[in-house]
């Protein structure tokens, strides 16, 4: 009897302990989404999004530069960074033998977890620095830096998931090596692989650190990708920074901008896994 109960209040502490957890976790969420709701409503409205930044005490100021910028940048980073990751991690579930893929993987690993910092620094010095001039094309490759390990390992998890048997009976029906891996295996794991590309972006749409030291930003709307570029995350950090509480207000209406840009991709994400396992 003693000990049915020391294990029934054994369980009995755990569940409440991992309970406390997760309320808290969501309590410390609720709490940072809603003190930039509360904050960033202020300056919210149509003219913030449209307009160009304008000089301090100038009404009609906005963050349509930024805005553009950061689509422009994720697309970038999305073209470069997505078909390399993606048949990476095709690479490592299909073709890769035990100790290759040990290396590869070990070393995407390790990219993953590099500061983002020092992924700008390196941009900076293969592409700024050769080309004399801060560019998106430049911050759009530090982002697709960023992407590629976080898809690659997604697509190969996902890729392993799929059961063995299609592989069987695409062979068995005379479907080449290629065929089977691309039209088959590949098309059966389509939805995980986009829930990982989803994930990536919504990744990289918050980094900051690697755009100073390749985009940095302009002031006005540009769809050149070889001049810099504003985004989100840098005007975020430029107004925070001033002595104006004008922009400090606006700072905080952008980052409720893209705050409500990551969960736009969060719910777009958890419909496709949704989907995916319907």
């Amino acid at each position: 009897m003693r000990r049915i109960w020391f294990r029934k209040a054994i369980s009995s502490t755990i569940t409440a302990l991992t309970s406390i957890s997760a309320v808290a976790v969501i309590a410390v969420l609720i709490a940072i989404l809603g003190y930039i709701a509360v904050t960033g409503v202020s300056k919210l409205s149509i003219s913030f999004l449209v307009n160009d930044p304008k000089p301090i005490g100038e009404p009609g100021s906005g963050i349509a530069n930024a805005i553009v910028g950061s689509f422009i940048l994720i697309g970038i980073s999305s073209v470069i960074g997505m078909p390399v990751g993606i048949l990476a991690g095709f690479y490592l579930a299909e073709f890769a033998s035990d100790r290759v893929g040990m290396i590869i993987r070990f070393l995407i690993d390790t990219l993953t977890g590099m500061p983002s910092i020092i992924v700008g620094v390196f941009v900076w010095t293969i592409m700024v620095k050769p080309m004399g001039i801060f560019s998106a094309l430049a911050g759009g490759v530090s982002l697709a830096i960023i992407m590629m390990p976080i898809v690659a390992r997604t697509t190969e998890e996902m890729i392993r998931l799929v059961p063995h048997s299609m592989r069987e009976a695409a062979l068995a029906l005379g479907a080449p090596v290629w065929r089977m891996s691309l039209g088959v295996v590949l098309r059966a794991a389509a939805g995980g692989v986009a829930t990982g590309a989803m994930l990536a972006i919504a990744r990289i749409a918050g980094e900051t650190a690697p755009l100073l030291f390749t985009a940095l930003g302009r002031s006005y709307t540009s769809t050149d990708i070889f001049q810099p570029i504003a985004s989100l995350t840098y005007q975020i950090y430029y107004y925070a920074g001033s002595p104006y509480e004008e922009w400090h207000s606006m700072a905080w209406s952008a980052t409720l901008v893209l705050v409500g840009m990551i969960l736009a991709i969060n719910v777009t994400v958890k419909f496709l896994a949704r989907n995916r396992h319907a």
